[in-house]
């Protein structure tokens, strides 16, 4: 009977692993699931403003020259193409505009202060600005691409243009008088290249 009964427990451990792994269960770490939630929540903003020829891509895998990235927001109308960053940094971030660094300071409800070195958004975004351009250049589009960060605690230690604050400040950016004015085959050709 105790044979039977092991058995019986390996077979339904080995069962409830597989079926772990068949469904994609997965334990993902609180910080990474701050910042999901905060680009849903960016996400949600950013619609509130986008007119109905405006297309949105979401989380966009970008490389050249071994240089990779993911555009968490990519936006896609008549005035151009834009990137939008976000960040959920909760706590006084300290940096400069050039910094690749920035410090991020966290207190606890204890009264314990936490420091953390996090990557400057906005060489974040210039960053990815030069690799889409060439990902656009090889199509033969010459295109200028902008790019902007929302932090959503609206805590930047800087002043920049690059830096949203409001769904005013979204609108200008997406919407304002840009740098390009694309057609709608143009509009259609950068889509399908990273829909």
């Amino acid at each position: 009977m105790s044979e039977i009964y092991l058995i019986s427990l390996i077979v339904g451990i080995v069962a409830v692993f597989i079926l772990i792994f068949w469904l994609g269960i997965n334990i993902e770490d609180p910080v990474e699931r701050a910042g999901k939630r905060g680009e849903e929540v960016a996400t949600d903003i950013i619609s509130r403003v986008l007119k109905d020829d405006d297309i949105l891509l979401t989380n966009v895998k970008i490389s050249f020259e071994g240089s990779r990235s993911e555009i968490d927001n990519l936006i896609i109308n008549s005035h151009g193409v834009f990137i939008i960053e976000v960040k959920n940094y909760v706590g006084e971030l300290v940096g400069g505009l050039d910094d690749y660094e920035w410090k991020k300071y966290k207190t606890t409800p204890g009264g314990d202060i936490y420091c953390k070195t996090v990557k400057n958004p906005i060489k974040q975004v210039k960053r990815q600005i030069y690799i889409l351009s060439h990902i656009l250049r090889q199509h033969k589009l010459d295109v200028w691409v902008d790019g902007y960060v929302i932090l959503l605690e609206k805590n930047s230690p800087v002043d920049d243009d690059m830096i949203l604050e409001s769904l005013s400040d979204i609108d200008k950016a997406i919407h304002g008088l840009g740098s390009n004015h694309l057609s709608d085959r143009e509009i259609d050709i950068i889509a399908d290249i990273f829909d």
